[in-house]
């Protein structure tokens, strides 16, 4: 394996990138437009910096991981791809769509994978002539950060397949877990509901923001308290998790609450939109 693909320049995809850059694999980060794409690669660049300042990291060896990561605007980019992971927005439609895509333009051999939170990777799978290829390979957030890969067998997937995305995520210095097909597999399954219980707390006014993520970090010795988590996550990807929840497995715990429709509502998406249940920047 030579070449892998990023699909989604965002904060995942970066992330994506950067980690397989950093195991010395050439990366092609393509967006809906090269200026997407180049932020991306500029968002990447920049947590190398800081890391160089942080005395983690050797001057040479960011500007060595950084010029492994190339941009584009257009999925013809990855014509020559070996391995292709797929970090766009989470809905069925676009993440099926550019899998369509993908697959008229990657080489044969070359493994599709989505890092899809919730998103059936056996449908995606059936919209590609190589279902064998696809699996789904779900990155924690931050990706540079955290250890764990979520692997994610298909219906159709290979045990080939499945072999190359370990070892792919093993050389990406990331532990790996297998998960069955079912929405939101492992980490969201039990994560999503308990985010989404604390924004409920929130909307009955049983206690502020602050008070919410300080409980839960001290009292169960969380790293993050659930808010600043779903600040961090994007809360349109955690409404989004919630509804596939919801949709799929018909239980009314996994309701959004509310106050997590109204604030996607009005933009106030996270970390990314400098304002969420926090106020960033």
């Amino acid at each position: 394996m030579q070449t892998v693909g990023v699909v989604g320049a965002g904060q995942m995809g970066s992330g994506i990138a950067q980690v397989a850059a950093q195991a010395g694999l050439t990366v092609v980060l393509v967006d809906r437009s090269e200026d997407d794409a180049v932020r991306g690669q500029q968002r990447i660049k920049k947590h190398l910096d800081r890391q160089v300042q942080k005395g983690r990291l050797d001057s040479s060896d960011a500007q060595a991981i950084a010029g492994r990561v190339r941009a584009s605007g257009t999925l013809e980019a990855l014509s020559g791809a070996d391995y292709v992971v797929e970090a766009a927005p989470e809905a069925h439609e676009l993440k099926r769509s550019v899998f369509v895509e993908l697959d008229g333009i990657t080489p044969a051999h070359a493994v599709l994978a989505t890092n899809t939170s919730s998103i059936s990777i056996t449908a995606l799978a059936a919209a590609t002539k190589r279902p064998g290829k696809v699996i789904g390979m779900h990155f924690m957030n931050p990706v540079p950060a955290m250890k764990l890969v979520e692997i994610i067998r298909g219906l159709q997937t290979s045990d080939e397949t499945y072999a190359v995305t370990r070892a792919l995520a093993e050389r990406l210095g990331k532990d790996t877990v297998l998960a069955k097909e079912a929405p939101g597999f492992i980490v969201n399954r039990i994560l999503i509901p308990m985010l989404n219980e604390a924004i409920f707390v929130l909307e009955n006014g049983l206690a502020s923001e602050q008070d919410i993520d300080a409980a839960m970090k001290l009292g169960t010795n969380q790293p993050m308290g659930p808010l600043a988590l779903a600040d961090l996550i994007g809360l349109d990807t955690v409404l989004a998790i919630c509804e596939c929840l919801h949709k799929e497995l018909g239980d009314d715990k996994y309701r959004p609450a509310p106050l997590l429709r109204r604030y996607v509502a009005a933009g106030w998406l996270g970390r990314k939109a400098e304002r969420g249940f926090y106020t960033y920047g």
